[in-house]
């Protein structure tokens, strides 16, 4: 890692944020904004670009959202650490950001101070989540434990199942994008695509485009804001 300052990509698709967070980082001491994204795909091409040390990764991003850049990310850029930002505390978000590969788990909401603890803290190798994503992470392990005790598991959920891909290709038809379109930004096949989509369909027993769509915004895929 760069020993003269921790070097920070930046990715959010709100531009008003992502200047105030630049203006954050560059008054600490030790810490470079080297970029700044607009979307995930954008992240994992200025990453390959620019070989930043930490991405600060908003988990909610048209077109491949953070969790999924993360993932892509953890696989093909491992010594960069990813703190993901949100504005969710669910332990579902937290739970499928870290399977992703995230380092961080930060709410947006966050203080100035905690956001360069957590900056350091991944700079140097270790775990930061938020303490109320630590709460929600911990009270849903306990809920779990419980369940168990009483011979009551928790079920896996369906998209445990999905693998990156399908969350990305879910992720772009409840966006509204086509099978043509969705060929284009994946450089795949129309009749790759299609194929995609008919398995999902099956996976998640749900045949009608509108299902997919409140599917993935109950996920977090999608958010229905937007």
């Amino acid at each position: 890692m760069n020993t003269t300052a921790i070097r920070v990509l930046l990715a959010d698709d709100h531009a008003l944020f992502r200047a105030g967070l630049r203006m954050l980082l560059e008054h600490m001491a030790g810490v470079e904004v080297v970029g700044e994204a607009n979307d995930g795909r954008e992240a994992l091409q200025l990453v390959k670009k620019l070989t930043p040390d930490i991405a600060l990764m908003d988990i909610s991003m048209s077109g491949l959202n953070g969790l999924e850049a993360t993932a892509h990310l953890s696989q093909e850029y491992p010594d960069v650490r990813v703190i993901v930002l949100s504005m969710h505390i669910s332990e579902q978000y937290v739970t499928q950001a870290l399977r992703a590969g995230a380092a961080g788990y930060l709410l947006k909401d966050a203080a100035a101070s905690e956001l360069e603890q957590a900056v350091k803290a991944v700079a140097h190798g270790e775990t930061y989540l938020s303490q109320a994503a630590s709460q929600h992470l911990v009270a849903g392990y306990r809920r779990r434990v419980d369940g168990g005790s009483q011979g009551e598991p928790t079920p896996a959920t369906p998209d445990d199942a999905l693998t990156s891909r399908q969350r990305e290709i879910l992720q772009l038809i409840a966006e509204g994008h086509t099978t043509k379109q969705i060929a284009a930004l994946l450089h795949r096949s129309e009749k790759t695509i299609e194929a995609h989509r008919a398995r999902l369909m099956n996976q998640l027993d749900i045949h009608e485009v509108a299902g997919l769509v409140r599917y993935a915004i109950r996920i977090g895929l999608v958010s229905s804001e937007k």
